[in-house]
């Protein structure tokens, strides 16, 4: 199976333009299974509430899902694509899940980074897990990665692969992907923007490097930092299925959880 990312450099607030430049880049290429970033369609760096008014799109019958519907349909392809979703009153940083047959949901990110607290409710969608013929894809937005947490519930629901929407700007992300597959046996494919913003005296460069990881802690493919392209690899699913460490281990089987409770209770005051 195909799983890649498009990697490009969002202009805040250009909605249309963003749009067709994502459509042109995925426009011929051959994947089962695409990401694209996080905010893909409108950039990152907010500077009030009348713009997250004004940028956001309900979900799915907003202009750019619509597009993303349109851009599956055509290229045979799934998309995870990132996205600003007004719901009534509120709003959220999201990921749209499309297939070639029509819509299949929406992951509102849990863990919000920086000033974005400023301008998105937290998510209140559990991480979504979907099914891909035979295999599971998992879903979760950029700052997620920090939290081990995410990639593990996901993976104890049976994810083959975790579609990344990011809009990395630390530079530990990268590597770190490495210890995230690693310990799940998974794959992931982290799709980054590039650019840099710099809006209301604020400005945010973007790292780029988008990555395909594999259950071995293996980079199969890491775009540049500045590039524009469209990075995919053919993955064998089989891989992430086995949890088998060793003769001995057995990633899963060897847990733990009843000495796992403190994660669940645990504030810091």
């Amino acid at each position: 199976m195909k799983v890649g990312f498009v990697q490009f450099e969002p202009l805040f607030g250009e909605v249309e333009r963003n749009i067709e430049r994502a459509e042109k880049l995925i426009e011929g290429t051959n994947a089962d299974l695409l990401v694209l970033p996080e905010l893909f369609n409108t950039g990152y760096v907010f500077a009030s509430m009348d713009e997250v008014r004004a940028l956001s799109e309900k979900i799915p019958d907003g202009v750019t899902t619509r597009a993303l519907l349109r851009m599956a349909k055509n290229n045979d392809v799934y998309l995870v694509a990132g996205l600003a979703e007004r719901s009534g009153d509120r709003f959220f940083n999201s990921a749209v899940i499309v297939s070639p047959q029509g819509y299949l949901g929406t992951y509102r990110k849990i863990h919000l980074f920086f000033e974005e607290k400023r301008w998105f409710d937290p998510g209140d969608t559990p991480f979504p897990v979907y099914s891909l013929g035979d295999h599971k894809f998992g879903v979760m937005i950029c700052f997620d990665w920090i939290f081990p947490e995410s990639m593990r519930v996901m993976s104890l629901q049976g994810a083959h692969v975790i579609c990344h929407c990011a809009n990395l700007v630390l530079p530990f992300c990268q590597d770190a992907m490495k210890t995230r597959c690693l310990e799940n046996h998974v794959f992931a494919v982290t799709s980054n923007r590039t650019g840099t913003e710099s809006r209301n005296e604020k400005s945010l460069r973007f790292t780029g490097k988008s990555q395909i990881t594999d259950p071995a802690a293996e980079v199969l493919y890491r775009a540049e930092s500045e590039t524009e392209e469209v990075g995919v690899v053919d993955i064998d699913f089989n891989r992430a299925a086995d949890k088998q460490l060793n003769e001995y281990n057995n990633l899963f089987q060897d847990r733990r959880p009843d000495f796992y409770s403190m994660i669940l209770h645990h504030h810091q005051e």
